[in-house]
């Protein structure tokens, strides 16, 4: 019997998700020098690329151009993409193994947390990943509705989402005119009575998961001002010791004493400050209460926020909540509740902590090791993993499928009646949506449902 990943015997990976972690497991497969390989990509949507065409702001195109790199990758002959299929839904984990020597998942972090306060499920709380949907176009969300006539939203967290949420609603609608944002979204933000925004972080500025350049961005906004209190930002700059912590202080601290300014729009960033309670009104979102904190050391050479017991109330019509992702179980593959993603060991799936690994079973990627990194952190994380598949077929631990034939997967599907969509159909997606663009003003219009999808590929 030949050898598994020899020419005669190409070792046959499935990977189910096409986002970056998913792109970057089949490019480090692809270059493994002296491995045969095949590899097919699922997503359970019909377009590839995930979070950088689902989650990436409009307004942050050149963060959005590596998908040519992944276009690069999906045109080489030895990968498939099998768009529209969902694992539990279409195919299962068990049909995915019999059919390839080692499965990858790279299925990410799809939900979210929450704050775990009183009102939370009142009209007009969401989490931000849905407001982050919806203006992207993603297919879950574009039926979401958000009250934009209020005048003051509070924005919950300061990482990334949530610079991109507060972003997407202080800036000028027109400048996003010419992006991909999708239709109604701009539609929508161009009628907003949104002039408040509160930004709310539950440590001090030192802290703040966000990047300089990223609240640089919101300082640089010529529709709003950015305000900051004060009080909220004395730290002592000459007892810091890391750099980008200092800059991220001094630059808020310097903000501050800018006051008020003269624009009718205003993100205010606040620090300190944890939700404690959604005030409602007729069912609605009408306040929030805060919670002033403190920070304490938290014993491991950092700090924490604890609560002071004094309170205040602002007065929001609409609350997007942005503390943190969390994995979804996928049926027929392990997760922990308590982490919220795939237990493994150095990339190799385990049924539970402290149990040996699945043999042919990975995770890469936030279900790897939860939401955290930028896009380009993916590639190093599915590369470990590829490392540990390579080292595990080359000391005989691998074990081959029943079947890794190149029609097996496609008769499998044939005998379901499920259609994937292939890589050239997504191109012609792509070239619809910039088309349709064009005629616009716009980098691309984006295809926002999947039945538009199918139907744009199979005209009447």
């Amino acid at each position: 019997m030949p050898d598994l990943g020899s020419p005669e015997r190409p070792l046959a990976v499935a990977i189910v998700g096409a986002g970056p972690s998913g792109f970057y497991a089949a490019e480090a497969l692809l270059k493994a020098p002296g491995l045969s390989v095949r590899v097919d990509l699922f997503d359970r949507l019909p377009t590839p690329y995930g979070l950088v065409r689902g989650g990436v702001a409009p307004d942050h195109q050149k963060i959005k151009s590596v998908a040519a790199v992944y276009e690069r990758t999906a045109q080489d002959p030895r990968l498939r993409f099998f768009g529209a299929i969902k694992l539990g839904r279409d195919i299962t984990a068990e049909e995915l193994a019999a059919r390839h020597d080692a499965v990858i998942y790279a299925v990410g972090c799809e939900s979210d947390r929450h704050m775990g306060i009183p009102g939370e499920d009142l009209a007009g709380s969401h989490s931000a990943t849905e407001f982050v949907g919806w203006y992207n176009g993603h297919p879950d969300h574009r039926d979401r509705t958000f009250d934009l006539s209020t005048g003051a939203v509070a924005v919950v967290g300061v990482g990334n989402v949530a610079m991109d949420v507060t972003r997407l609603l202080a800036r000028d609608a027109e400048d996003l005119a010419k992006t991909d944002i999708a239709g109604y979204a701009l539609d929508a933000l161009r009628k907003s009575g949104v002039k408040t925004v509160w930004l709310l972080g539950r440590r001090g500025p030192a802290e703040a998961a966000y990047s300089l350049a990223e609240i640089e961005e919101i300082g640089e906004l010529t529709a709003c001002d950015l305000i900051v209190d004060p009080a909220e930002t004395t730290a002592d700059l000459s007892a810091f010791t890391d750099p980008a912590a200092k800059m991220k202080t001094e630059y808020v601290q310097e903000h501050a004493k800018k006051g008020e300014g003269t624009k009718e729009r205003k993100v205010r960033l606040r620090f300190l400050v944890s939700p404690a309670e959604l005030i409602g009104e007729n069912g609605r979102v009408a306040g929030m209460r805060l919670e002033r904190n403190k920070l304490v050391s938290d014993g491991k050479g950092g700090v924490k926020a604890i609560g002071t017991g004094v309170f205040e109330t602002i007065e929001v019509g609409l609350v997007l909540r942005s503390v943190g992702y969390r994995g979804i179980p996928v049926s027929g593959v392990p997760f922990d509740e308590k982490s919220g993603h795939i237990p493994h060991v150095d990339g190799r799936v385990v049924p539970a902590p402290d149990q040996a690994p699945l043999p042919g079973h990975y995770v890469v990627g936030w279900a790897k090791r939860g939401p955290s990194g930028l896009i380009g952190t993916n590639r190093a994380d599915s590369v470990l993993t590829v490392q540990s598949l390579l080292a595990d077929l080359k000391s005989g631990a691998l074990p081959a499928a029943a079947d890794a034939s190149l029609e097996a997967t496609l008769k499998l599907l044939e005998d379901k009646k499920v259609r994937a969509l292939s890589f050239s159909d997504w191109q012609k997606l792509d070239a619809l949506e910039r088309a349709n663009g064009a005629a616009s003003g716009k980098i691309r219009e984006k295809f926002t449902s999947v039945s538009d999808m199918f139907s744009a590929l199979s005209p009447e």
